[in-house]
């Protein structure tokens, strides 16, 4: 094999396996409230607890800066039914959480809601991706 076949292979194989595994990882965190989103920081994590803990939107509202549908569909009115389903989460009651994140328009992309797993900030019940 030459050279260029080699590295031509090599960057076929790269490709490949980018498509497959990366969009798993990405998605992997929305809705499991047991995995990291990739803007996860220990002081981040920190921030969102304590605003859910204390109903606290215009914290949690700091800390996404306006970021994904959550952000878009979050809002002071419904806050704490949001912060209901992150304890019903981190309770592990998941499906609770869902029919709550549901009722409110945030979808996990299964077809529940109107974000059906698009955009960022569908997996906002634990490890805040934002």
């Amino acid at each position: 094999m030459s050279k260029k076949q080699v590295i031509s292979l090599g960057v076929v194989s790269l490709l490949t396996a980018g498509i497959f595994l990366l969009p798993g990882a990405a998605d992997a965190y929305r809705g499991d409230p047991s995995l990291e989103g990739p803007n996860c920081t220990a002081e981040r994590h920190e921030a969102m607890t304590a605003a859910f803990a204390n109903n606290d939107y215009s914290a949690w509202q700091e800390q996404m800066n306006g970021k994904g549908r959550v952000a878009e569909v979050v809002n002071e009115g419904n806050f704490a039914r949001f912060a209901e389903a992150h304890q019903l989460a981190e309770e592990g009651k998941v499906e609770e959480a869902e029919q709550i994140r549901a009722e409110l328009g945030l979808g996990l992309g299964n077809g529940a809601g109107e974000g059906q797993g698009t955009g960022e900030g569908q997996g906002q019940m634990k490890r805040y991706n934002r």
